[in-house]
């Protein structure tokens, strides 16, 4: 007697692209008992835990569904889901997106060259040398800066779009994330800061990062940006700010706390 296949959660995707389904309530992503899309030959399914009480399961393919706004099915963007997905699809998205991209990069052993075999749902090893190889997430802090009613406001070369953030950078080997942050800011702009606070982290999925955000005092210092990473930078108040980050980053979610006068 042929065993019932049990219903899943799937997050499909192509090129940074997740597959969603419009239903009467909005999108979602499919959920089924089988793969939504036939799974490519050397496409791994994997297990990601859990989405509404169903396991979530997720795997590459290598050509992108057809489909736009008026269709039943299409491909979104990882970071435009946020608007359309439930937030929980979108978080363990996020989750799925990461782990596609460490499959990707972990086929085989840096050492020895030897494919890796995959051991668990977040580790492979080498079959000849043993060593293991896990999801890498790379740390990186934020920071919001205040100066009397103000608040420093910067435009990075990398950022997608004309708004306005926070200094942020890569945490380097050998430092704290306290250090981390007192280096970006002197770098980046040439300013000193005090009465630095943490304030929460987020993952950040684009590709595999966790954002650490703090917020802090300006202490001294004239505004001297760093070219090669910024091309603005300013102290604005709640009277003249500009475009700032969508609600989707802990950037925003630092400039709103400012605003509601909560940090």
């Amino acid at each position: 007697m042929e065993t019932e296949k049990q219903t899943c959660g799937w997050f499909v995707f192509n090129s940074g692209q997740v597959l969603i389904e419009k239903k009467e309530d909005g999108y979602h992503i499919p959920y089924g008992p089988e793969p939504p899309v036939e799974v490519p030959v050397g496409s791994t399914i994997h297990t990601i835990g859990e989405i509404n009480g169903y396991p979530a399961k997720t795997y590459a393919i290598h050509i992108p569904v057809s489909g736009d706004e008026n269709s039943p099915r299409m491909m979104k963007d990882l970071r435009a889901s946020f608007d359309v997905l439930p937030l929980e699809e979108y978080k363990r998205a996020g989750k799925a997106s990461q782990i596609l991209n460490w499959d990707k990069n972990s086929r085989y052993c840096p050492m020895c060259g030897v494919p890796t075999v995959q051991v668990s749902p977040i580790a492979k090893r080498c079959p000849e040398c043993r060593q293991e190889f896990y999801p890498r997430i790379s740390p990186a802090v934020i920071v919001l800066i205040k100066k009397e009613d103000s608040i420093l406001l910067v435009h990075a070369r990398n950022f997608r779009g004309t708004f306005k953030g926070l200094v942020a950078g890569f945490l380097e080997p050998g430092e704290t994330l306290e250090e981390c942050v007192h280096r970006e800011v002197m770098e980046e702009t040439g300013l000193t800061i005090k009465n630095l606070k943490y304030f929460g982290s987020q993952p950040w999925p684009y590709p595999s990062g966790i954002m650490v955000g703090y917020y802090a005092e300006y202490e001294s210092g004239t505004i001297k940006l760093q070219d090669e990473e910024l091309s603005a930078g300013a102290f604005y108040n709640r009277n003249n700010l500009p475009e700032i980050p969508k609600k989707l980053s802990i950037a925003r979610q630092l400039i709103d706390a400012w605003l509601d006068n909560k940090i």
